[in-house]
């Protein structure tokens, strides 16, 4: 399988965008446009190699401060909307 690139305009978060991409079902250069740097560096630390629909399942249904969502939320999002494509 060829990797991938996806980006996702995020909604109701300080993030405005997600880049990564999508190799073999893995995550790979997860990198948030804008919100908390360190938080959002974690994340792509942490999720670098991992299986898409795992990370999404863990990540899904985040909350930010009673928004409804969150930067994790949003990427969980993100990788199931990739993976339909």
């Amino acid at each position: 399988m060829i990797m991938t690139h996806y980006t996702y305009q995020t909604q109701l978060v300080c993030s405005k965008e997600i880049n990564f991409d999508i190799d073999d079902g893995k995550l790979h250069n997860v990198k948030f446009l804008g919100g908390c740097p360190g938080n959002l560096l974690a994340i792509g630390k942490l999720v670098e190699g991992k299986d898409a629909l795992q990370v999404a399942d863990i990540l899904k249904g985040n909350d930010c401060v009673g928004k409804g969502t969150s930067c994790a939320d949003q990427l969980a999002k993100a990788i199931t909307e990739a993976l339909k494509r």
